[in-house]
């Protein structure tokens, strides 16, 4: 099979349907051996095809950890409650029926509805469970296992299967019950007072949900591990990931430097300055990030102030810390009387980094982003057209598919269920019993 790059616009209905794994497609390749590795190679499109996950979960952090893998090449199965489906798919922002954030974290998947709080449907979710590779769930701690449907339970029918249980603040401590959503975990993880710029400030929140969107990077690459492990041990296993636990493990990198010392007192935290590395121009604004010697040395000719090379406050990277308020000031005082564009001429002839502060509207216009062509605009059935980003990462030999469209709740039932053996007879019993949705219904035959 020849791998098919993304193209400025794509046409769903011509996507190859390489990611649809039943019977004569991929996903038990890992689990069977029945496929040689040549074979694979001649079928892969994309470094996770021919694995097939089954996505239990709903909102941001589960659903974009799988949606990551589909769009590797991964056979994403979404199972959502009949007649509701995830929350996300009833948020604002929408076109022909669907959510923005819907269609943006649930593409490349296929939409099963099961009512799991039945004991046939989770005899169906087990039949599907026998031809996966991994399990996605973010139930509060506890709700799994109550359905059945747990790791345990899951890996009695599939020893090979990778089950991920993710959730807010993990599943012991006085608030592992507790509902979670992003604000609260900004908030106990001192995300908000590092926003501030000091522990004595006013907290303030990330005006995007990082901690969501981290844990479903995390949980993604925690995935890919388990299965690369799984090929060296034959053995699935169990990963439990909190957003708690993702978040510190991101902040402790770069922003907890003051408790990394355990034996050193602890200082109160002071920000970095109350001014940010965001400066005001004649026309707009832009950053400008000097950490070098050599960097403020050529910002200070950048912006004619040469004299400031001499100035012993600013000698040295301990200097420009203790002073930062005074150092930026007189940056800023500089920067008024030209445009950005000015400014950007001069900082590239100077060779200082610096970049152009731009709206949302602005960046996808910007000649940067262009060039990468991360920015792609296709056809979806019923959304209409969409502009996403494609996958980030450029694979040179296993270039994965376009990604497909988020699909509508239920669309894939009878698909589904035929793969994993369920006839036509069978299927329209199991939607007639309520234990399948019946979003797109067939007919009973006579």
């Amino acid at each position: 099979m020849t791998s098919k790059k993304i193209s400025p616009t794509v046409n769903l209905s011509e996507l190859p349907r390489s990611h649809h794994c039943g019977p004569a497609g991929l996903a038990p390749v890992f689990a069977s051996g029945r496929f040689s590795t040549n074979e694979v190679d001649e079928l892969m499109s994309g470094p996770m095809s021919g694995v097939r996950v089954i996505d239990l979960s709903s909102m941001m952090s589960g659903p974009w950890a799988a949606d990551i893998l589909g769009d590797q090449g991964a056979d994403v199965i979404k199972v959502e409650v009949p007649g509701q489906g995830d929350h996300v798919r009833s948020l604002p922002n929408r076109s022909g029926d669907m959510s923005a954030m819907f269609v943006n974290v649930n593409r490349s998947k296929r939409s099963l509805t099961l009512n799991l709080k039945s004991p046939e449907g989770v005899e169906v979710l087990k039949r599907l469970v026998r031809t996966a590779d991994v399990v996605v769930q973010n139930f509060r701690p506890g709700v799994v296992e109550r359905l059945g449907i747990g790791y345990e339970d899951l890996s009695a029918v599939n020893p090979r299967l990778v089950y991920l249980s993710m959730s807010g603040f993990g599943e012991r401590g006085p608030d592992a019950q507790q509902r979670v959503y992003d604000p609260l975990i900004q908030a106990l993880t001192g995300l908000t007072t590092i926003q501030a710029g000091s522990d004595s400030a006013r907290p303030r929140l990330v005006r995007t949900i990082l901690p969501d969107k981290l844990s479903a990077i995390v949980a993604a690459q925690a995935l890919t591990a388990a299965l690369f492990a799984r090929q060296r041990t034959g053995r699935g296993q169990h990963i439990r990931l909190s957003m708690l636990e993702s978040v510190l493990s991101f902040l402790w990198a770069s922003d907890m430097g003051a408790y990394t010392f355990a034996d050193k007192p602890v200082p109160v935290e002071q920000g970095g300055s109350f001014i940010d590395l965001i400066y005001e121009t004649a026309d707009g604004f832009m950053t400008i990030a000097t950490n070098s010697n050599a960097e403020w040395q050529a910002l200070c000719r950048a912006v004619g102030h040469p004299e400031w090379i001499e100035d012993e406050r600013f000698a040295t990277p301990v200097g420009r810390s203790e002073y930062i308020n005074e150092r930026l000031e007189l940056v800023q005082s500089a920067l008024g009387g030209k445009t950005t564009a000015q400014w950007m001429e001069l900082m590239t002839q100077f060779d200082v980094p610096a970049a152009p502060t731009l709206t949302r509207a602005q960046v996808i216009e910007h000649p940067q982003v262009l060039a990468t062509g991360i920015v792609f605009d296709y056809e979806h059935p019923v959304a209409g057209r969409l502009r996403q980003a494609r996958v980030p990462s450029r694979f040179s030999d296993t270039v994965p598919d376009a990604p497909r469209g988020a699909p509508r709740l239920g669309e894939h039932n009878a698909e589904i269920l035929a793969e994993i053996g369920y006839d036509e007879v069978a299927r329209a019993a199991l939607a007639q019993r309520g234990v399948v949705g019946t979003e797109h219904p067939v007919a009973i035959p006579v």
